[in-house]
């Protein structure tokens, strides 16, 4: 018995000497999918191995190899006491995680390069696979564990939530506009993250509960209630209905969604808090799908010139939001070698 591991060996071998010297494979497992549900290659070679080994005593999947019938051994051994226990022509399994065990397998690697050791046959055998969109779990169970540890987080409610909301969302569209993918996908995941923040405290109740009557909510209901309304919004992909270009699912979308909302208005669902350019052209957008004729107010003043002229953008498919922000960093650029010039000009008259 090693006095360090607490792995016994084969006894009537030495490090591997045997003639056969077995085999190891290393069974890599995710967590993200229910336990239990192994590949049949995975559930094969766990019925037919000598021994079973597992480092982690907590690894979701022990309980379901133990129901099958499968002795494990919650056990960490080292590269040389795993090669010894595959003498004789033995097939040891070591459970892992989905990342492996970066130490058993460089000490194994060591030994395989020293070239003085006959190796066991070494295979990795995937026993399940992550589907897509699994490692949103994680980020679930991390929200989880910082909503109730982190002194900040803990304290968080939707309306002190709300403006960093709007902050990840412009700062999402910059890195768009940049063109920048590495920044693309960091603000994702930073609105994403208020996306399971606000689902986070909406499962628990909140100060909106006590104020609306509003039900708690989760993560589950918010992605339920997406999936229900682009099947239903989508026909010509779920349904009967056909569609083959852009303007026909535009169509499709906004009679789903008016028979959905009932609106009495094209102007119903527009929030007034957006950009005031933003606005205009969406009220533009919205008076433009529904064939109405409403001319533009009349009155003075720039703010009546902003608005023809984010009309204007709208009706020649610009955005108008997009447009200003372009010209800005341009303005922007402009004043930083405006800046250095004229920096490089006192530093020349010093």
């Amino acid at each position: 018995m090693n006095a360090t591991s607490g792995f016994e060996t084969a006894p009537e071998t030495g490090t591997g000497t045997d003639p056969d010297p077995g085999r190891v494979v290393l069974l890599t497992t995710s967590h993200r999918v229910a336990p239990g549900l192994l590949s049949w290659p995975a559930w094969q070679v766990l019925h037919a191995a000598d021994r079973v080994l597992c480092a982690d005593g907590t690894h979701p999947q022990l309980p379901y190899l133990r129901d099958a019938g499968t002795a494990v051994e919650e056990t960490s051994p080292t590269a040389e006491e795993l090669i010894d226990a595959c003498a004789g022509g033995r097939t040891v399994v070591v459970v892992t995680t989905g990342e492996g065990d970066p130490a058993l397998t460089d000490g194994l690697a060591r030994l395989a390069g020293s070239g003085r050791i006959r190796m066991p046959d070494l295979e990795l055998l995937p026993a399940s696979y992550d589907l897509p969109g699994a490692r949103l779990l994680d980020l679930v169970q991390v929200m989880d564990r910082i909503r109730l540890e982190c002194p900040w987080s803990s304290r968080q409610t939707h309306k002190g939530l709300a403006k960093y909301g709007i902050e990840e969302a412009y700062e999402l569209v910059e890195a768009i506009e940049e063109g920048d993918r590495d920044e693309l996908r960091e603000e994702l995941g930073d609105v994403l993250l208020q996306v399971v923040f606000h689902a986070r405290i909406a499962e628990e109740g909140s100060e909106e509960e006590d104020e609306e009557g509003t039900a708690p909510f989760s993560i589950d209901d918010v992605a339920a209630g997406i999936v229900t309304k682009l099947i239903h919004r989508h026909p010509h992909v779920f349904g009967d209905e056909t569609a083959s270009t852009p303007e026909d699912v535009k169509e499709h979308w906004l009679r789903t969604k008016a028979v959905e909302k009932r609106r009495t208005s094209v102007t119903e669902g527009i929030p007034l808090g957006q950009p005031a350019l933003a606005l205009a052209a969406k009220l533009a957008s919205r008076v433009h799908t529904a064939a109405l004729d409403v001319p533009l107010p009349q009155g003075e003043g720039i703010g009546y010139e902003l608005l023809e002229m984010a009309v204007r953008a709208e009706a020649e498919g610009v955005d108008p939001e997009a447009a200003l922000r372009a010209a800005a960093r341009a303005y922007r650029d402009a004043v930083r070698v405006r800046e250095g010039a004229t920096g490089a000009a006192t530093e020349e008259r010093r």
